[in-house]
């Protein structure tokens, strides 16, 4: 048992990871992040949208963040129109994070695009693009993980965790989510 490798992580490093943000910048989001976005303290909608595309974000009409939402890094965050993001949302965006219009994330859903790779002995930082197409909703404490597509009009039900992509009109559920229905809208034109 002693002979077997050993995670070292003194000998991690990131240097091979781009951030995309020098450290002033890093710096200042760390503290608006903190103040106006994770602070649920401060309840204003309409100044969250203003203050992501000043970080580099790039932000549709009609996008509502409510207190409590922590997103990592602006300047790889594309958000359509009409984005709904609840209470406590965690964006862990290490990587191009592009929401759709009419999206949904609910509230304490995570979208998790970060890891390590736990077969090597500096276990190195991992990161995959995620994308949420038009009209998917990812439920109150679900997760979703690095490399994932959730398909136009995608439910992730409450609680579930998607590992993979997930299919177009479809609910899915459990972890890992697995297709559980179709997800049928009523009242169109």
């Amino acid at each position: 048992m002693n002979d077997r490798p050993r995670v070292d992580l003194s000998r991690f490093s990131n240097a091979h990871y781009v951030i995309g943000a020098g450290p002033v910048k890093r710096t200042l989001w760390y503290f608006v992040n903190a103040l106006l976005f994770i602070n649920p303290a401060f309840p204003f909608r309409s100044p969250k949208p203003v203050l992501l595309r000043l970080f580099g974000a790039k932000v549709g009409r009609g996008v509502v963040i409510h207190p409590g939402v922590n997103i990592k890094f602006p300047w790889k965050l594309r958000i359509g129109d009409h984005v709904w993001i609840g209470q406590r949302a965690w964006l862990d965006n290490i990587d191009e994070l592009t929401i759709h219009g009419h999206v949904v994330i609910s509230q304490g859903a995570m979208i998790v695009q970060g890891s390590h790779d736990y077969k090597r002995i500096d276990y190195p930082t991992l990161h995959k693009p995620v994308v949420l197409e038009e009209g998917s909703w990812v439920g109150a404490g679900a997760m979703v993980m690095g490399g994932v597509t959730l398909r136009s009009h995608a439910v992730l039900a409450a609680g579930s965790v998607a590992t993979k992509d997930l299919a177009a009109y479809t609910i899915h559920q459990g972890n890992p989510a697995q297709p559980v229905r179709e997800r049928v809208i009523e009242g169109g034109a």
